[in-house]
């Protein structure tokens, strides 16, 4: 017999959360760097899980080392805050405070090239890219997203 405390009937203990699996962010990869080719430029594309751990990471020949820890960061940045990156300048542009502020914010990224990873509008990781101007990188995160569409 459960003991059931007063005031604490509907008290929820657990949560189920979704992430991102190994083989779908490994197809993801694969569509990234085919776009990278077809670009023709190396990249360092990270899928990160919800919480913004690494599930799988891929720099192309000729990536720049410092584009791994860029891609890593827009993942991240995308994954924990369930937000494109090139979304945050347009909504702190106006905000002196804000825009001055949370560009401090560690593993934060402001600009192109981090998406949210989400299947049927659940967020489950994100996608960071880096390696070419921040327009080029939101190209190879949307080629990868393309695989999501044959999921829905």
């Amino acid at each position: 017999m459960e003991k059931v405390v007063k005031g604490m009937e509907n008290l929820v203990t657990t949560v189920q959360s979704k992430s991102i699996s190994l083989d779908l962010a490994n197809k993801m990869i694969e569509a990234a760097v085919a776009k990278g080719k077809e670009l023709g430029m190396p990249f360092s594309i990270t899928i990160v899980d919800k919480p913004g751990n690494l599930r799988a990471f891929a720099a192309m020949d000729g990536a720049l080392p410092l584009s791994i820890e860029v891609a890593q960061n827009k993942a991240f940045s995308a994954a924990v805050y369930n937000r494109a990156t090139h979304e945050w300048y347009d909504r702190i542009k106006d905000d002196p405070p804000l825009l001055h502020g949370i560009v401090h914010t560690e593993r934060l990224v402001i600009f192109g090239g981090g998406y949210p990873i989400k299947i049927n509008g659940e967020l489950i990781g994100g996608i960071g890219v880096s390696g070419g101007h921040y327009t080029h990188d939101m190209q190879v995160c949307e080629a990868a997203l393309e695989v999501l569409k044959n999921l829905e």
